[in-house]
């Protein structure tokens, strides 16, 4: 396996996607929870090696996403920043002594330009989904980068870390946003079938504008509709902005948004389940009841928040 060292003590502040166990704090008694109008049990599967859950991210790269975000950087550019580090977040926490455990099943889909197609590069380019294995020993490349760190006197220093980078930014097209989610429908529809006791897919979709080729919401319908024994695919809808409004976090009521488009992201967006409710209200975020996995006009922090609460789900894996 190729080794990737990474001093995360020195990350950057910005780039605070934080690891945790991958432990539930309690066992949940079981509950009943919609999905695009489905009752089914919440979430209550084990993860575990003969027993893994999927992540797949949808990510918009069209034009609008080579925008600015206030700390300079391009949305396209910090969110794969954010994206990569969340993913050597799951293969930190994947990993014990005798290596990383394939608990995740892991993929992202990228839309703009003329369609929707495969996130990752190189060897991980062929399929959909890869055991989090695999995408420890492939990544693109592994940059050095200069982070300021606080020394013990106080002092500010630069320190050099490791970065591995798995996805590419871009910004080019249309938002093809029916494209990326049906992408995501035909993925998890099979990956469903092939694993019908496993704890759900878990979709993280991010987005900055409109979408250009029609209505997603029965898309995004379709997709929450695809359920494994244990429930439905979980939906989370991230809309990143540029401006000065203050973000809206994991609301309960589509009347606290003035966006049209806004409104329906968040229709789209499924409840929050038990484990993300705890996630969230441990970070300080005020989440009732209805809560849903929408975070609207996200800036820096919320954007890492988004990533970190949506790729944490309660397991009880094997040791």
């Amino acid at each position: 396996m190729t080794a990737i060292v990474w001093n995360s003590d020195a990350d950057n502040a910005l780039l605070d996607v934080r690891q945790r166990a991958l432990v539930p704090s309690r066992r949940h008694r079981p509950r009943m929870w919609p999905s695009a109008g489905v009752w089914a049990l919440s979430y209550q599967a084990e993860i575990s090696r003969t027993s893994p859950t999927a992540i797949l991210m949808v990510m918009d790269q069209s034009t609008s996403m080579n925008h600015r975000l206030n700390s300079g950087q391009s949305k396209a550019a910090f969110l794969a920043d954010v994206l990569n580090k969340t993913l050597y977040t799951i293969i930190t926490n994947c990993s014990k002594a005798d290596g990383v455990r394939d608990y995740f099943h892991v993929g992202v889909v990228a839309y703009g330009g003329k369609d929707a197609s495969n996130g990752f590069q190189g060897a991980l380019g062929e399929e959909p989904l890869h055991v989090i294995s695999h995408l420890a020993e492939a990544p693109l490349r592994v940059e050095t980068r200069t982070k300021k760190v606080a020394g013990l006197s106080g002092d500010v220093m630069e320190q050099q870390v490791r970065f591995p980078i798995w996805f590419e930014p871009r910004s080019q097209g249309k938002t093809l946003m029916c494209a990326g989610l049906n992408a995501a429908v035909k993925i998890l529809d099979q990956w469903c079938t092939e694993h019908p006791s496993a704890f759900p897919p878990t979709v993280l979709h991010v987005t900055d504008g409109h979408p250009s080729d029609g209505d997603p919401e029965p898309t995004a319908d379709r997709l929450k509709s695809l359920a494994t024994n244990d429930g439905g695919c979980l939906l989370f809808n991230l809309h990143v902005d540029t401006g000065e409004g203050e973000p809206l976090i994991f609301p309960n009521d589509e009347r606290a948004i003035k966006d049209r488009f806004g409104k329906a992201l968040f229709r789209m967006s499924s409840l929050l389940p038990p484990h993300a409710l705890e996630a969230a209200a441990r970070k300080g975020y005020d989440v009732r009841p209805g809560a849903r996995g929408f975070v609207f006009n996200a800036g820096i922090e919320a954007i890492a928040d988004f990533f970190d609460i949506g790729t944490r789900p309660a397991i009880s894996a094997d040791r």
